[in-house]
């Protein structure tokens, strides 16, 4: 079956018309108190590879209802208007498709270019305990 639009252009249109931010520029992020750095990845990915310290857990399946305020899943985190939001996933396909339908509800935010795929390699704080906590 021939899909009318593939995950590729997906991915490419709304890279065009997102913030991507590069590994190098996120890492100086890490400890920026105005900057609230969100991992949309499955809880199974963050316990295999790790994950950015101090990072918001938010899976991927509820984002949008997570930072609508009218939703009764609001988490308090994604209401902060003076913070910037950086959302990553393993690879930059899926947060690049997040941050570009969160544009489309008027949320801010950009994304980690090249996922988490680049961050340890690159120098990036890994933290591997145990302790996965979702959005408060």
């Amino acid at each position: 079956m021939a899909l009318k639009t593939s995950a590729a252009t997906l991915v490419a249109n709304a890279r065009a018309r997102i913030k991507e931010v590069d590994t190098s520029d996120a890492i100086a992020m890490v400890d920026d108190p105005d900057v609230i750095i969100v991992d949309i990845r499955d809880v199974r990915e963050r316990q295999r590879s790790g994950y950015i310290p101090g990072s918001v857990h938010a899976p991927r399946g509820m984002i949008e209802f997570w930072v609508d305020p009218d939703s009764p899943y609001f988490k308090e985190v994604f209401g902060q208007s003076d913070k910037s939001y950086l959302f990553h996933c393993a690879s930059g396909w899926r947060s690049a498709l997040t941050v570009a339908t969160l544009q489309d509800m008027g949320f801010d935010a950009a994304h980690l270019r090249e996922g988490f795929s680049t961050w340890e390699k690159q120098g990036g704080p890994v933290s591997h305990d145990t302790k996965n906590e979702g959005a408060k």
